[in-house]
């Protein structure tokens, strides 16, 4: 099928449109843009020079894709805000350009609320789903899988590991290790995300070794280090899950929540 220009609909000459595109009244498309095949861009939608967008994504209205980050620090240099494909941004959400890593990435199949928004040199993994009025501060680095429960705050160059979940209204300042469970008051491991890696297609057995790792590691009385080498002592086969997260923890720069 042809794409679909709505005729009040502002799109650049010089921006690359793919085919199957829709595009609804009053969004605006700059010129350094790029949309993939099938995308569906609803009025009032707004992509900004150094946008990319990937292929059978939606934007909602009001959203805005590709602003110029929020940074003192830039000074105009080319970046780009890259959606992947089958996305959905909804509405009023904000993808921001990069400013030091050249580009803010959100992936493939994600779900990005109302109201949300993704602040410069974020890199966002796939199957994400980010609930409404979250707001990611610069170099905030999510894992696929991971939810984040609505009105949630990251703090700039925290990471939250693939797989976790984050309670609504949370304020994050360090960093989520993958799988985690996390309560809201005060913002602690509760657990495991069981339901959720289960639901994802992870065995009994695999869901059953991380829940015995972080029961050692998170609720035994041990600091990190000692429950890490507890937990190797007591299980001496090598595990790819168990050395991902341990591998997250130890290169933590802001320390992870227990």
């Amino acid at each position: 099928m042809a794409t679909q220009i709505h005729p009040t609909a502002i799109v650049s000459p010089k921006a690359h449109i793919d085919d199957n595109v829709s595009i609804g009244a009053y969004a605006i498309v700059e010129d350094d843009v790029h949309v993939g095949a099938g995308t569906q861009l609803m009025y009032h939608t707004v992509l900004l020079n150094g946008s990319r967008v990937g292929k059978e994504s939606i934007v909602f209205p009001g959203a805005v894709i590709g602003a110029e980050p929020q940074d003192l620090r830039f000074h105009g240099q080319t970046t780009y805000a890259v959606v992947g494909d089958r996305t959905t941004i909804r509405e009023c959400a904000t993808v921001n350009r990069g400013s030091h890593t050249k580009q803010t990435t959100v992936g493939d199949d994600c779900l990005i609320m109302a109201y949300s928004h993704i602040a410069h040199d974020c890199t966002i993994g796939n199957h994400v789903v980010i609930a409404n009025a979250t707001q990611l501060g610069g170099h905030v680095e999510i894992g696929d899988w991971v939810v984040l429960g609505g009105v949630t705050k990251v703090h700039q160059f925290c990471r939250v590991g693939k797989h976790a979940m984050v309670a609504a209204d949370a304020m994050l300042t360090k960093d989520v290790s993958p799988y985690a469970l996390l309560g809201r008051t005060p913002v602690k491991v509760e657990g495991i995300n069981k339901i959720g890696i289960l639901r994802r297609g992870f065995t009994r057995e695999q869901v059953d070794t991380i829940d015995s790792f972080y029961n050692t590691v998170f609720f035994s009385g041990y600091n990190m280090t000692d429950g890490i080498n507890a937990y190797a002592t007591a299980n001496q086969t090598p595990n790819d899950i168990i050395n991902e997260i341990v591998e997250f923890i130890k290169i933590s720069k802001r320390g992870v929540y227990r």
